[in-house]
């Protein structure tokens, strides 16, 4: 039996809730210098966890929250953000991003793109992009999967141009949400919140100037599982703490490792754990039930996400010096 195993996770929620409420209340004083916190909640763990902790360190008075639907979220988002801002009971905003989206091109362009692919797609289809190869040794490729009107199911390679263009569309509703959110901290004099996790942090899942964009981060270094973890000690509601997490981006159902990850979430973490320890290969694949080619294989994998999105993370890059704003 490995010595690898899920409770190298364990943390002390109650002592962990605590020591971040604290950091949030010194960044949004002394750091931020505004008077609350602004989160856009989907109905997500990261979010509502998010939401929580901002509760617990600034009070449910300071802490405004929005729910921003549009075209392809699932209605049960929108009704578990909703139960969530009552059970905080902080204030609250939805708008349907929709019309703005429409407006400025998403869904045409996007459109546009999965029509290459898939000549036939129209009103009343669905789809999804799903993610193979890294986990395998190879390049992560990406497929196109839709299903029309009548329930039936295709499945087309992505050229690599439809492919960036369908990201770069869908990328507008983080855009789209993140000016919305902007506009409310200006409004109230508020703090943005950022809500990734810390395996989308280190992987770079997330859209640069959309939900990338914050001024504080607080569970950037907490596990999914931990995360899930901290929802139940907080008491959050249980139609939230069991949320499986998707995307809630294309119009098909889509969870994260069919999209992004190389596993799903519990797997992951503890994949990153490992890594992030120098735990050999081979303990991870005894822990994971894979070979060691795999396990391998996964490593690489999270290596290669680093690289390629270590972009995301940079500010502005500037070509001459300014000392005295370093």
């Amino acid at each position: 039996m490995s010595s690898l195993d899920r409770h190298v996770l364990d943390i002390d929620y109650e002592q962990e809730a605590d020591r971040i409420a604290a950091r949030l209340r010194e960044i949004t004083a002394r750091q931020l210098h505004r008077r609350g916190l602004v989160v856009a909640i989907s109905g997500g763990i990261d979010s509502s966890v998010s939401a929580a902790l901002a509760v617990r360190a600034l009070g449910p008075d300071r802490v405004f929250t929005l729910i921003l639907p549009e075209r392809d979220s699932s209605d049960d988002s929108a009704v578990r953000a909703r139960l969530l801002a009552e059970h905080l009971g902080v204030r609250t905003e939805t708008v349907d991003i929709a019309p703005a989206l429409e407006a400025i091109g998403c869904y045409r362009a996007r459109d546009q793109a999965v029509r290459n692919t898939l000549p036939g797609y129209g009103e009343g289809w669905k789809f999804k992009i799903v993610i193979e190869g890294g986990t395998e040794g190879r390049i992560n490729r990406f497929r196109l999967i839709a299903e029309s009107p009548d329930g039936q199911r295709h499945e087309r390679e992505l050229a690599l141009a439809d492919y960036l263009a369908i990201v770069a569309a869908t990328n507008f509703k983080q855009r789209i949400r993140k000016t919305l959110e902007y506009f409310h901290a200006d409004r109230l004099n508020y703090g943005v919140v950022g809500t990734p996790n810390r395996v989308e942090y280190d992987q770079g899942f997330f859209v640069k100037n959309g939900d990338g964009s914050a001024d504080v981060k607080p569970i950037a270094h907490l596990y999914k599982s931990q995360v899930y973890g901290m929802a139940r000690h907080l008491g959050l509601p249980e139609r939230v703490c069991a949320a499986i997490p998707t995307t809630d981006t294309y119009s098909l159902s889509q969870g994260q490792d069919e999209f992004y990850f190389a596993l799903p979430y519990q797997q992951m973490d503890l994949a990153l754990w490992a890594l992030n320890h120098d735990r050999p290969a081979n303990e991870l694949a005894t822990a994971l039930g894979i070979t060691p080619a795999q396990a391998e294989a996964v490593y690489e994998d999270i290596r290669n996400k680093r690289r390629t999105t270590r972009y995301l993370h940079m500010a502005p890059v500037l070509a001459g010096d300014v000392p005295e704003l370093d």
